[in-house]
């Protein structure tokens, strides 16, 4: 038996063609991710979350000279929505990066580990989070859910 699998994204020429609200987290995604800890790839990632009272909670890359021990953007902002905002709920991430790993026009997205992290915080309170992901010469790629960027998550995900 053979099936498929589809996603649905949007493409955008540039952030600032955003709505307002997405705008100010890609601004703080941004500015957050020149605080990022990355003496060793010498690449900055920002993540902003926009959480359902509005607020936005932050993160950037933090590296360690024992590669494991460091972590990514993604996980510093989401792990501490969950231990600081428990009861809120995400609406969106944000993701912005930039640094010589990649080129301008590449898109990053987020590693496995990040994606798993997205996903299970997406199950934990039962409503999709939204991913904007914005590449180095400032276009945008939306997707509705985490479970279009990974759709077999590990885990019970339908």
């Amino acid at each position: 038996m053979k099936h498929t699998l589809t996603i649905e994204y949007q493409e955008i020429e540039h952030w600032n063609l955003l709505p307002s609200d997405e705008i100010e987290l890609v601004n703080k995604a941004f500015s957050i991710a020149k605080t990022a800890y990355a003496p060793y790839s010498n690449f900055l990632v920002g993540a902003s979350l926009l959480m359902d009272d509005q607020s936005i909670i932050v993160g950037s890359n933090q590296e360690n000279i024992a590669y494991p021990s460091g972590l990514c953007a993604e996980r510093v902002a989401l792990f501490h929505a969950g231990a600081i905002y428990p009861d809120k709920k995400i609406k969106k991430i944000c993701v912005v990066a930039y640094g010589d790993l990649f080129e301008k026009e590449a898109w990053l997205t987020p590693c496995g580990g990040c994606r798993q992290v997205m996903a299970e915080s997406e199950s934990r309170q039962k409503d999709p989070i939204e991913i904007l992901l914005v590449s180095q010469n400032n276009k945008v790629l939306k997707f509705n859910s985490v479970l279009d960027i990974l759709p077999l998550a590990f885990g019970k995900f339908n």
